[in-house]
């Protein structure tokens, strides 16, 4: 994220049925990939788990025992936590990557009133809600910022719920491949006093097993989205949005067990699901999920790549980080003067192809003005690298950078990209850089019909 504070600039922020038992003598077609280097998980109390820097742990085995809950202290870069094991998972107790609440405010809270307004934290690998509007006798600044994400919730006078649904389509891959988590919800307005912001979304997680995993009875994996605080008392502004449900993906040879595995948030007034993808030769599980699992008899790859992407890359001069947290990426001296340079590079995207730059602030003016839009110099370079720039006015306050582009596929790369869209030609391709580190990449078919996949943006403080 961007952040100009006024009158200077400081810093730039980016149930199924029963399936067959294994038959002895037929030997294991999956293998999680896992080298063990992590040995043993076997926690005996509640545990969080620093995430590596690719967010991988290789485990032999692993053992949750009941009564005890795993969570994940998040990485600079946002990955969804992806858990391999060479022998047996057993969870009897809890696996959490659920993205976080935003806090209370007014009566409701805590009586720290410099709370008041902060979003919900993503989970690993989901996105932040959005701020809550400011409070003031003059009502400047008052409306909430939008949810980070693919499907982040709108913001202002009528905050709205993070999603993976977006429109008339839905982003990610029924596969979960590649791995994504929830989207947040939006901030709500301010009156007097601050509006509260939105609820994180749901983190994502990947856990295979080269032998069997077991979900007891007892045990729970949950990737929920986090929920907007309580706003209560006078002139206390509106509550924020909820953040949607993550993602979950399980693959092993063998899966049982019937304990509970949700992605979702649901109350009265809400109901946001994420995905949940189960892959197994052989599926000893009656039970349901929430939502309803995906399944797959095929256990398939546990990473895929060769992506195209965009990354914004400078700001005035300044490098971005190589993975924005979309919170105060970059710090820019006061005396910068607009309009500011912009650098992007690109790798698989042919040359000549341009870029739209939009700068949207965190928090909806009271102007009205919502975002800018323009337009960088043509790639150069070659298809496996290439770069480009704009420039563009950055406004007073928090602001977030946000790219995207599309271009038309050759006969020569249909092949690489079908394998994402269930088998059908790919027209267009666009990439689209999204508030919380992810890109997106979007396969078009010739009848318009899209695949969404997250593949960085940058946000300016």
């Amino acid at each position: 994220m961007i952040t100009k504070p006024k009158q200077q600039k400081t810093s730039l922020a980016v149930a199924l049925g029963l399936g067959l038992s294994l038959m002895s003598g037929l030997s294991q077609a999956f293998d999680s990939g896992s080298t063990g280097a992590d040995g043993a998980f076997n926690p005996t109390e509640n545990t969080q788990l620093q995430l590596p820097s690719d967010g991988v742990f290789n485990f032999t085995t692993v053992n949750i025992p009941a009564g005890v809950t795993v969570t994940f202290q998040k990485n600079i870069t946002n990955t969804p936590v992806t858990i391999l094991a060479s022998g047996d998972v057993l969870i009897d107790g809890t696996i959490d990557v659920s993205g976080g609440d935003s806090p209370d405010i007014g009566s409701a809270g805590d009586g720290d009133l410099t709370d008041d307004g902060l979003a919900g934290i993503g989970g690993p690998g989901g996105y932040d809600g959005g701020l809550g509007g400011l409070g003031g006798e003059f009502f400047v600044d008052r409306n909430g910022g939008a949810g980070l994400g693919p499907g982040g919730g709108e913001a202002g006078f009528e905050p709205g719920d993070g999603g993976f649904a977006l429109y008339a389509g839905v982003y990610g891959s029924p596969t979960l491949l590649p791995l994504i988590g929830g989207s947040g919800g939006g901030g709500g307005s301010g009156n007097i006093l601050s509006g509260s912001g939105g609820g994180g979304g749901g983190g994502a997680i990947l856990i295979a097993s080269t032998t069997t995993l077991t979900i007891s009875d007892t045990g729970l994996i949950k990737a929920d989205g986090g929920a907007s605080g309580i706003a209560s008392g006078a002139s206390v502004g509106l509550e924020g949005g909820f953040g949607s449900g993550g993602g979950v993906r399980i693959v092993a040879t063998t899966v049982a067990g019937n304990g509970s595995i949700r992605a979702g948030h649901a109350t009265d007034s809400h109901d946001l699901p994420g995905r949940i993808r189960i892959e197994a030769e052989h599926l000893f599980r009656t039970a349901h999920t929430d939502p309803e699992f995906s399944f797959s008899p095929t256990p398939g790859n546990v990473f895929v790549a060769g992506l195209p992407t965009l990354s914004i890359t400078t700001v005035a001069g300044v490098s971005a980080p190589t993975s924005p947290t979309g919170n105060a990426d970059i710090v820019l001296p006061k005396t910068t003067l607009n309009p500011v340079a912009v650098g992007f590079s690109t790798t698989g995207v042919p040359v000549g192809s341009t870029v739209a730059l939009k700068i949207t602030p965190a928090r909806m003016p009271s102007s009205g003005v919502e975002s800018t839009t323009v337009m960088s110099s043509a790639l150069s370079g070659t298809e496996a690298s290439a770069t480009a720039s704009a420039s563009i006015d950055i406004p007073d306050g928090p602001s977030v950078l946000s790219a995207t582009m599309t271009y038309t596929v050759t006969i020569a790369m249909q092949d690489d990209f079908m394998k994402y869209t269930n088998g059908e030609r790919v027209a267009q391709i666009r990439l689209d850089t999204t508030p919380g580190g992810l890109s997106m990449t979007t396969f078009i078919t010739p009848e318009g019909k899209e695949y969404t996949q997250p593949s960085n943006t940058i946000a300016v403080n």
